[in-house]
C-alpha cells in the first residue's frame, strides 16, 4: 500500500485517504463504474489485490489490466480470500479480494467468516448479475450480500454508478476502524459499465456507525485501584493488543508492575515470549503454568481478548476467585461471556497509556515466585524415546532455526497447537493462524498473502497432511509468482486432532480420520516445480531446514512423524483450566 492510505486501527485518526487522487478527475469527467472502482482503490492506497476472474467481473478486470495495481491470480477463490487475510494480518493494512458472481462469491464465504471471527480487515468485491436480472435465479446469481450479513461488518449492493467511490471510501473506513473486520461490496456488471462523474468524497457521513476510542477516565482510575489492591494479578493479552499497536504499552505495564502475562493464541508475540514475565498461551492446549496462574489469580485483566471457550474452558470455573477488568474496542464483547467488575470500551493503546499514568506499582514478588515455580515444575515436554520422528521436535527445531526472524503461518489441527506451544514469537503479527473459525486450508494461501505483503520477510508455513490438501492447488500460485515460502508438512497420516479426540473420548474408534492414502508430497512439489524433500528421522530435520532456508525459491518439506502422538497439556471440553490431561 502506498502512502495514499494510512491506517491506524481502533481510532478515528485514519488520515491521508485519497489525497493523491482527490482532484485527479476533472469536473464533469465521466468514467465507467469499473474505472471509478479502480481509481477509488488507488485513492485508498491499494497496490495489490487477490482474485479470480469470471464473466460478471470482466469489465472490472479490464480496468485492472490497464492500471498499476498488482493482481495475484490464485487457483481458487478461497485461496484468494485467505491470501488477502494473511496480507492484512501481517502488514496491518486491509487486504482486497475480487471474485465473480455466484460460485465465485460463495467460495469466499469461509474466508470471510474466518476474517470476521479473528477481526481482520478485508474488502471483498464480488461481481453480480445486472440489476434487472437480480432476483430471477439468473445464471451465476447468488444473494451474496444476504449470505454474508452475519459475517461482515457491512455488505453493500451498488445500485448507482455515482455511489461507487463513496461506497469504497465507506467500506475501507468501516473495515479498519473500531473492531476491524470484513466488508463486502457486491458490484452488478451493468453498474461496471454505466458512467458517472468521478468525485472521491473527502468526508464521510455515517450517522449509524459509532465506536468509542477515548476510554472512561473514571474506569481507568478504578482499574488502577483494583491492580494496587490485588496480590495475585494476571494480564491476559489477546489479538486486540496487536490490532491496536499496543504491544509497547503492554510491555511497559508488565515491566513496571511485574505482573505475569499470559496470551491467547491470537495474542502470541504481543509480549516477547522469551520475557521472564511471559507465561505463554493459556487455554485448552496452553501451558500448565499459565492455566494455574489464571485459576489462582485474584485479579485478571483481559486486554483485547473475548473469553473464547478454548481460552476459558468452563466459564464458571475460569479465574473463579478473581475480580475481572475487561478492555476491548467492541462494547458488545464486554460482559458477553464473562462478567467483569470493570469494563472499559476504547482504543486499547489509549487505555494502557492512561492506565500507566494512573498506576501505582505494588509488591507482587511472592506471587511471581509462585508462578515461576509452576513454570519450573510443569514445563512443556514430550516423550523423545523411540525411533519415530516426533512432531514436537520438528516444530521446536523450526523455531530454533528461525530464531524469531520469520513470519509463521499455520493451518488448523494438532500441528497448530504444537506450533502455538513451541514456536516462540517476540513480535506481534508474526504468528498468523485461524483462531475463532479454525479453518483447515488457511495456512498455505495465508502464507502467500504474507509473502506478497512482506516481500523481504522469511515466511514459513507449518501445516498438516490433512490441512494442506484443502487448498493444495495454491502451490501453483506459489510456483507461478516464485513466492519463496517455506512449507513444513507435519505428516501423520491422520486428521490428527480428530483422531486424538476419538482416542481419548470415543474409545479409540478412528471413524474416517485415517487419511494415509494421501499423495506423495515430494512428487506433488516436483509437479509444481517446487523444491521438495522428505524427512523421516531426527537426523534429517536440521539439514533439511538449513537447505530450505538457503534456497531462494519456495520449498516444501514432508516430515513423516509419529502417527498417534497427542497434543498435551489438554483441558477436556467442559473441564476446568486447572485440570489438564497429560501435563
Amino acid at each position: 500500500m502506498s502512502d495514499a492510505g494510512k491506517y491506524r486501527y481502533n481510532n478515528s485518526e485514519v488520515t491521508g485517504r485519497g489525497d493523491l487522487l482527490k482532484n485527479q478527475a476533472a469536473s464533469g469527467e465521466m468514467l465507467s463504474g469499473a474505472e471509478i472502482m479502480v481509481r477509488a482503490l488507488k485513492a485508498e492506497g491499494v497496490d495489490t489485490v487477490f482474485g479470480y476472474p469470471g464473466g460478471a467481473v470482466l469489465a472490472l478486470y479490464d480496468e485492472l489490466y490497464k492500471s498499476d495495481i498488482r493482481h495475484i491470480l490464485t487457483r481458487h477463490e478461497q485461496g484468494a480470500v485467505h491470501a488477502a487475510d494473511g496480507y492484512a494480518r501481517a502488514t496491518g493494512r486491509p487486504g482486497v479480494v475480487i471474485a465473480t458472481s455466484g460460485p465465485g462469491a460463495t467460495n469466499l464465504v469461509t474466508g470471510i467468516a474466518n476474517a470476521h471471527m479473528d477481526s481482520v480487515p478485508i474488502i471483498c468485491i464480488t461481481g453480480q448479475v445486472s440489476l434487472d436480472m437480480v432476483g430471477r435465479d439468473s445464471f451465476q446469481e447468488a444473494d451474496i450480500t444476504g449470505i454474508t450479513i452475519p459475517i461482515t461488518k457491512y455488505s453493500y449492493l451498488i445500485k448507482d454508478p455515482c455511489k461507487v467511490a463513496s461506497t469504497v471510501r465507506e467500506a475501507f473506513y468501516i473495515a479498519t476502524t473500531g473492531r476491524p473486520g470484513p466488508v463486502l461490496i457486491d458490484f452488478p456488471k451493468d453498474m461496471m459499465v454505466k458512467k458517472a462523474e468521478f468525485r472521491y468524497p473527502p468526508e464521510l457521513d455515517l450517522p449509524g456507525y459509532r465506536f468509542r476510542t477515548r476510554p472512561n477516565r473514571e474506569m481507568i482510575r478504578e482499574a488502577a485501584r483494583l491492580l494496587a489492591e490485588s496480590t495475585r494479578p494476571v494480564i491476559v493479552a489477546g489479538g486486540g493488543v496487536a490490532q491496536a499497536g499496543a504491544q509497547r504499552e503492554l510491555l511497559n505495564l508488565a515491566e513496571r508492575s511485574g505482573i505475569p502475562v499470559a496470551t491467547t493464541m491470537m495474542g502470541k508475540g504481543t509480549i516477547p515470549e522469551d520475557h521472564h514475565l511471559c507465561l505463554g498461551m493459556l487455554g485448552m492446549h496452553g501451558t500448565a503454568y499459565a492455566n494455574f496462574a489464571v485459576s489462582s489469580c485474584d485479579l485478571l485483566m483481559a486486554l483485547g481478548a473475548r473469553f473464547d471457550d478454548r481460552v476459558t474452558a468452563r466459564v464458571d470455573t475460569f479465574a473463579p476467585r478473581a475480580r475481572i477488568i475487561h478492555v476491548d474496542i467492541d462494547p458488545a464483547e464486554l460482559g458477553k461471556i464473562k462478567s467483569a467488575d470493570i469494563s472499559i470500551a476504547g482504543d486499547l493503546r489509549r487505555v494502557l497509556m492512561d492506565l500507566l499514568a494512573e498506576f501505582q506499582p505494588a509488591d507482587y514478588s511472592a506471587w511471581r515466585e509462585r508462578v515461576y515455580r509452576w513454570r519450573e515444575e510443569n514445563p512443556l515436554a514430550y516423550d523423545q524415546n523411540g525411533s519415530s520422528l516426533k512432531p514436537q521436535y520438528v516444530i521446536q527445531r523450526i523455531s530454533d532455526i528461525l530464531a524469531g526472524d520469520a513470519i509463521v503461518t499455520t493451518d488448523v489441527g494438532q500441528h497448530q497447537m504444537w506450533a502455538a506451544q513451541y514456536v516462540k514469537r517476540n513480535k506481534p503479527r508474526t504468528f498468523i493462524t485461524s483462531g475463532g473459525l479454525g479453518t483447515m486450508g488457511f495456512g498455505l494461501p495465508a502464507a502467500m498473502g504474507v509473502q506478497v505483503g512482506c516481500p523481504d520477510a522469511l515466511v514459513f508455513c507449518i501445516t498438516g497432511d490433512g490441512s494442506i490438501q484443502m487448498n493444495s492447488q495454491e502451490l501453483a500460485t506459489v510456483a507461478h509468482y516464485r513466492l519463496p515460502v517455506k512449507i513444513a508438512i507435519i505428516n501423520n497420516g491422520y486428521l490428527g486432532m480428530v483422531r486424538q479426540w476419538q482416542e481419548l473420548f470415543f474409545g479409540a474408534r478412528y471413524a474416517h480420520s485415517d487419511i494415509s492414502g494421501g499423495p506423495d508430497f515430494v512428487k506433488l512439489g516436483d509437479a509444481y516445480g517446487i523444491k521438495a524433500m522428505r524427512v523421516t528421522d531426527r537426523d534429517g530435520v536440521e539439514p533439511a531446514l538449513v537447505e530450505a532456508l538457503g534456497h531462494q525459491g519456495p520449498v516444501m518439506i514432508d516430515f513423516v512423524v509419529e502417527r498417534e502422538e497427542n497434543v498435551f497439556p489438554m483441558v477436556p471440553a467442559g473441564g476446568s483450566l486447572n485440570k489438564m490431561l497429560g501435563r
